[in-house]
């Protein structure tokens, strides 16, 4: 287990996340208004009635955003609710055109209920991560500083975009299961699980560069052994997974140095500073806010029945987890290999697709794909989009193009080398298949028995002084054979059938 060396004895750490995703949709939860939400959009274009808080506008709910949530409920192996409400969650900031949020309250079942993820604990063994929930509600609108020496703006682009906020359990009544996040190395582990998962069922992009994916860190310390948990602080918005390592183990730290020296820790907001990587106070957090949750009068309860559950559950595609399994089982891929293939679900895809129903290609395709292909990004789309291309763009290699090449190797029609040369080729845009470069280009293997036979001959009486002394003892004359009758064949003939011709003629 990670624990911290004090002055006066060990100490573990307790890590809690609040974790907001932006679901995929092509409008808000409560409006019509288009739910692409970046930078480069001009500020207060993809805004409705609803989403300004005009006086009169009534909220609508997006079915879309429910059913993505219930996505996400089934893949971190949660209950789903079969009834929750959405509440208006008051405070105010000039971000928040109603003066309050709609979200989903604390003390209500929300849409996903308890569920949990598995990952590798700091001992080296599988450890599930519980989760407590997982609720529906509107993003706030995005506030500007850096505009005007002496106003702020607030563009509403963002204001009603849908999010899903995940919450890890902390069990307080069982101090001692641990179930929960208890180093930064398991933070950044369970936080890449939850961007894996949500990434692969179509949920969301979970782009912390973009902010569409972010996290609020609680860390508590306590004496290892305690059964008794800490207080907690809370560092807010935090978008990278390297500054929420950093933050964990620096606010641990500062939390043991705080109690060995005497003082306490106070329930605070904390800042992190990205330059030096500390942490700061914020703001004081001594009691929870009452946000005085009420029932919203203009949204009916969210009522989901096991139909709706079970027609979502038929449409999930094969978790990331599952297919790494299934690569090393069935293909017996090494977990690197089957890593890197699982990276992205479009990786998988174009990988499934080139090895097809012949299991035999799986570790081929894969040294292909690991070695060469992701080595050239302009060749390589992964989503294998069809479409016509200008003639100065690159060419795009398929997963039947390397399918292909790997069956030819096979059936020793080409050997690696000229596979290669090949592949070159389509990377400097050479059209047309496999098969048909190599015909161009004369790159095929000679698999003629008779015709290499006749070649062997040859060069084996115009170097009849070697034949002698290779038979005399000298074998490791046999690869100067090999070397001349490839010479003689320009390099097409199949060493393999060669080898075989040469050993029966030289005895």
């Amino acid at each position: 287990m990670y624990t911290i060396k004090g002055k006066t004895g060990d100490w573990e750490v307790v890590v809690g996340l609040e974790t907001h995703i932006e679901v995929l949709s092509n409008s808000k939860i409560f409006s019509g208004a288009s739910a692409n939400y970046n930078p480069t959009i001009a500020p207060n274009t993809h805004v409705s009635f609803v989403d300004a808080a005009m006086p009169g506008m009534l909220p609508v709910l997006n079915e879309y955003c429910v059913d993505q949530a219930i996505k996400f409920g089934l893949g971190i192996n949660a209950e789903i609710s079969r009834v929750s409400r959405f509440a208006r969650k008051q405070y105010f900031y000039p971000d928040l055109p109603q003066g309050y949020q709609i979200s989903q309250p604390a003390d209500e079942p929300p849409v996903v209920g308890r569920g949990w993820v598995e990952i590798i604990g700091d001992d080296g063994n599988p450890k599930k991560i519980l989760i407590e929930r997982a609720h529906l509600e509107q993003d706030a609108a995005k506030n500007k500083h850096d505009m005007h020496p002496t106003k702020s703006f607030v563009d509403l682009n963002r204001s009603g975009v849908t999010l899903l906020e995940i919450v890890t359990f902390l069990d307080v009544k069982n101090s001692e299961n641990n179930s929960y996040i208890s180093s930064p190395d398991e933070a950044e582990q369970y936080l890449r699980k939850i961007r894996e998962i949500a990434r692969a069922l179509g949920v969301s992009k979970a782009n912390m560069e973009e902010g569409s994916m972010r996290a609020d860190v609680n860390v508590s310390v306590r004496r290892a052994g305690s059964k008794k948990f800490g207080t907690r602080t809370e560092t807010k918005n935090m978008v990278s997974f390297k500054f929420i390592k950093n933050a964990i183990e620096y606010e641990a730290n500062r939390q043991v140095e705080l109690l060995e020296s005497g003082g306490t820790v106070t329930q605070d907001t904390m800042r992190y500073n990205q330059a030096d990587g500390t942490t700061s106070v914020l703001r004081s957090k001594e009691d929870a806010l009452d946000y005085r949750y009420f029932p919203d009068p203009d949204l009916l309860p969210l009522v989901i029945t096991d139909e709706r559950i079970e027609r979502i559950r038929k449409t999930m595609p094969e978790l990331p987890e599952a297919t790494r399994a299934r690569y090393i089982n069935t293909y017996g891929l090494n977990e690197y290999d089957a890593a890197r293939l699982t990276e992205t679900t479009d990786i998988s895809h174009w990988f499934d697709t080139a090895v097809g129903n012949k299991a035999e290609r799986a570790k081929p395709i894969a040294n292909w794909m690991i070695s060469e292909l992701f080595a050239h990004p302009e060749n390589y789309d992964i989503t294998n989009t069809v479409r016509e291309r200008d003639a100065d763009e690159p060419r795009i290699i398929t997963p039947e193009n390397i399918a292909e090449l790997v069956d030819m190797i096979g059936a020793s029609e080409i050997n690696g080398k000229q596979a290669k040369e090949i592949f070159i080729k389509m990377l400097d845009g050479e059209t047309g298949t496999p098969h048909e470069i190599a015909d161009k280009f004369g790159m095929k293997q000679m698999t003629d028995t008779g015709a290499i036979e006749k070649i062997i001959d040859d060069v084996l009486s115009q170097n009849a002084s070697q034949v002698e002394q290779y038979k005399s003892g000298k074998v490791g004359l046999f690869g100067f054979f090999v070397g001349a009758v490839m010479r003689a064949t320009g390099g097409k003939a199949n060493p393999g059938v060669v080898n075989e011709i040469l050993k029966k003629k030289l005895g």
